[in-house]
């Protein structure tokens, strides 16, 4: 039985996963990758992972802890060979990255840490960028570790409304100085 879809060998494969990492915003994990490489059909978890991590071993692709970027080897290597994905592919590929990459984009955007303190507290980091600048830095201390990522979670899932309430409070306190 013929192979399915227009990825037919590991070489395919490699240049899927090269047009693919070239254009990701940041840094992906194996999961995002796969979901990515699914546009089409000849592509399996298995194959992939042998052919990631060949990428790796040649220096194409860095891995650090759960995620992988491209490197300079292998973005020279994505744009003399990206031509050899056909068309389709490769749009369908572009038009999964849109997401992938907005999200990534997000990311880089709104960060935390959180770093323990010998007395069992935790001091919580909160940062939040626009595409120029940083917009709010902001170090609370958290009685505890528990609540320093519960409070993490809270502003990952609406960090806008933290920085509006800031805003709000600061323009409040200046009306009552005017009146």
């Amino acid at each position: 039985m013929a192979p399915v879809g227009f990825i037919q060998d590991d070489l395919d494969l490699k240049l899927l996963v090269l047009y693919i990492m070239d254009r990701a915003a940041g840094p992906i994990t194996f999961i995002q990758l796969f979901e990515l490489a699914l546009c089409d059909a000849g592509v399996d978890y298995f194959s992939l992972t042998q052919a990631v991590n060949h990428m790796v071993a040649t220096g194409q692709l860095t891995q650090e802890e759960d995620r992988y970027t491209i490197t300079d080897k292998g973005r020279r290597n994505s744009r003399i060979c990206q031509s050899s994905l056909p068309q389709s592919v490769r749009q369908h590929c572009d038009n999964n990255l849109v997401q992938v990459n907005e999200a990534l984009r997000r990311e880089s955007q709104v960060r935390t840490q959180i770093m323990d303190r010998e007395d069992g507290t935790a001091t919580l980091c909160l940062t939040l960028e626009d595409d120029a600048s940083p917009l709010l830095h902001l170090t609370l201390l958290s009685p505890s570790r528990e609540q320093a990522e519960t409070w993490a979670q809270v502003f990952q899932s609406d960090p806008s409304a933290l920085y509006l309430n800031i805003i709000k409070l600061l323009n409040k306190e200046e009306s009552h100085e005017t009146q």
